[in-house]
């Protein structure tokens, strides 16, 4: 019986871990404009789209080795030039029933601009999961965020049940963001939410 109640524990754990997994504004693995330790697993591949206010973003990641995500942001502002951004990721512990995912990484890689991270994240209970890192550039020190995922629940009008949905909060270093993110189906996921107080819209998919 404690052997089952530890296997049941474990993917509690493990399954709240993976199951928001979806590209950042950065294209990095993460939250809205934050990282997370999370990075594609082999053989994955992510793409994102976010609409915010007077630019569009783009973007592309994959697995490119063992533990080691790399990604491609293309910036389309209202005014002004098209700019192409890298990223890359590397996975140094994965996350475990009792011990938080470390990652470590660049973004903006193309611009001059540079910003170095490390970040851990770690799942609690109830399906909250945390998020905290410090870095250098457009992070300004520490960042962090937290999550909520949401199971389905049934709707009362008919059979259907409402997509799995995790509301985000987090500070990226310089201001508070807001987002709730949906679960489609495996892999798509619609998300929306205020970033530097502009709303903003944004669709991924990850194979």
């Amino acid at each position: 019986m404690k052997r089952a109640f530890f296997y049941v524990l474990c993917a509690f754990f493990l399954s709240t871990a993976t199951a928001t997994a979806a590209p950042s504004f950065s294209g990095s693995t993460g939250m809205i404009n934050t990282p997370s330790a999370d990075a594609l697993r082999e053989g994955q591949f992510s793409l994102g789209y976010h609409d915010f206010k007077e630019q569009k973003v783009g973007t592309f990641s994959l697995n490119l080795l063992s533990n080691v995500e790399v990604g491609v942001a293309r910036h389309f502002p209202d005014e002004g030039s098209n700019q192409t951004l890298f990223n890359a990721k590397w996975s140094i512990a994965p996350e475990t029933v009792v011990t938080p995912g470390v990652a470590v990484g660049v973004e903006g890689i193309g611009d001059g601009h540079r910003s170095a991270y490390a970040v851990a994240s770690k799942a609690l209970p109830l399906g909250f999961r945390i998020h905290a890192g410090v870095g250098n550039g457009r992070f300004n020190g520490a960042f962090g965020a937290v999550e909520k995922t949401i199971n389905p629940v049934s709707l009362i009008t008919g059979s259907n049940t409402f997509p799995a949905t995790t509301l985000i909060a987090e500070y990226d270093g310089d201001g508070m963001n807001y987002g709730a993110r949906l679960s489609i189906v495996p892999g798509l996921k619609v998300e929306a939410g205020w970033r530097d107080s502009k709303t903003y819209i944004g669709a991924s998919f990850t194979y």
